[in-house]
């Protein structure tokens, strides 16, 4: 059977659509697909994928231009073909499975403002994103799948974004598959390795208990909450007993200067960026995102698959499989300072550690890249087939 998928840019080491995209294709080849990638670079993974071009406008045009430009090119080179599988991501306008990995934009940019904390930058932001072209050309090429008749197959990675799906565009909740995010359990659920107490020792701690934070975007996932629930544990338990390792970007100026008016230059660390976070996982203790939205964060799978358990919030869909106070802990709203320390302060009573570690690692089990991948193929092979 034949298969089309675009993605601007196929990539292994791309972000998390596209790493997916390049992993589902691999597999697909391997059970006698004919993949075909649409997009305007490929880094030549998987081997035996067919690769199509589709022109990129020049940088100098409004990014509206682009997006909409790629959506309708996509549309018209793919007329040409027959497929038995058109999978969308959310960036076309043809499909018969659609696959958003980046939830309900709307949601997701309205709630990104949110984790502003000064009130005029976030009124001035929610100005200037509502005001620009850009979220209207994205809003209506992400409405196509609910528009188009007959409605593609609907996949949310997420019980979250199935109810923002359900919510948002008006369609029954039971009319969309769930199908979650999946990982590569034999990477990241393996034991912690002989160098994470390296590791440990090289960030300048031993045996205190390491919470670890992993993201790019500091302020969309909340880490000025973290760092100020930091705060008010120390204030409360004391220093020598835990750790807070700062994995992504780099931090601002001010997220310095917080850090040294809190007086937490020993307990919060900034590491900088990785391309190993197994080790990270490996030397750290509990994992936490305190985000203000995503569809379904892989970092909580692979954190929970390494034996972390992880705090998290609703506005996270990974929040979907973690069993509460046993796993993991789901705060109800990031800016709470007190939800959040009284969440860490959970992990530091004796014995509550170590079982919730085993458990979280049994929950991540459960949502291997290779399970992700064979419902994906059942679907597929049940639109492909005619009735």
């Amino acid at each position: 059977m034949r298969i089309a998928l675009a993605i601007e840019n196929f990539s292994r080491h791309g972000g998390g659509a596209e790493s997916y995209a390049v992993e589902l294709a691999s597999t697909l080849i391997l059970e006698g697909w004919e993949v075909h990638l649409y997009g305007y670079s490929w880094d030549g993974a998987p081997p035996g994928a067919i690769f199509h071009e589709i022109p990129r406008l020049p940088k100098w045009l409004p990014p509206s231009f682009r997006i909409i430009d790629f959506a309708l090119r996509h549309r018209k080179m793919t007329a040409c073909e027959s497929f038995d599988v058109v999978l969308g991501f959310g960036n076309t306008l043809t499909m018969n499975v659609y696959q958003s990995h980046g939830g309900v934009h709307y949601l997701s940019s309205m709630r990104k403002i949110q984790a502003i904390g000064n009130p005029v930058l976030r009124w001035l932001k929610y100005v200037t994103v509502f005001a620009a072209p850009k979220y209207y050309a994205r809003a209506w090429i992400e409405s196509a799948p609910f528009r188009l008749n007959p409605r593609p197959a609907i996949i949310a990675i997420s019980d979250m974004v199935r109810n923002d799906f359900s919510s948002h565009f008006g369609i029954d909740r039971q009319e969309i598959r769930l199908v979650y995010n999946g990982i590569d359990i034999e990477r990241f659920g393996n034991a912690k390795r002989s160098d994470s107490q390296e590791l440990r020792h090289n960030l300048g701690f031993e045996n205190q208990v390491l919470f670890l934070f992993m993201a790019y975007d500091f302020r969309k996932k909340g880490v000025r909450y973290l760092i100020e629930a930091a705060g008010a544990l120390q204030r409360r338990v004391g220093s020598g007993r835990f750790g807070v390792v700062i994995v992504g970007g780099q931090p601002s100026p001010a997220l310095r200067r917080l850090v040294s008016n809190l007086q937490l230059n020993d307990i919060v660390k900034f590491s900088g960026p990785t391309k190993e976070p197994e080790t990270f996982y490996d030397a750290c203790d509990v994992f936490v995102l305190p985000t203000f939205y995503d569809a379904c964060s892989l970092v909580v799978f692979e954190a929970m698959a390494s034996g972390l358990p992880a705090i998290t919030t609703v506005f996270n869909g990974a929040a979907g499989i973690i069993n509460n106070s046993v796993d993991g802990i789901i705060l109800n709203n990031p800016r709470d300072i007190n939800e959040l320390s009284s969440a860490m302060e959970f992990f530091l009573a004796p014995g509550k550690l170590e079982s919730a570690s085993e458990a979280a690692r049994k929950t991540a089990s459960n949502y291997s890249l290779q399970q992700n991948h064979a419902r994906m193929i059942k679907i597929f092979e049940e639109i492909a087939t005619p009735r």
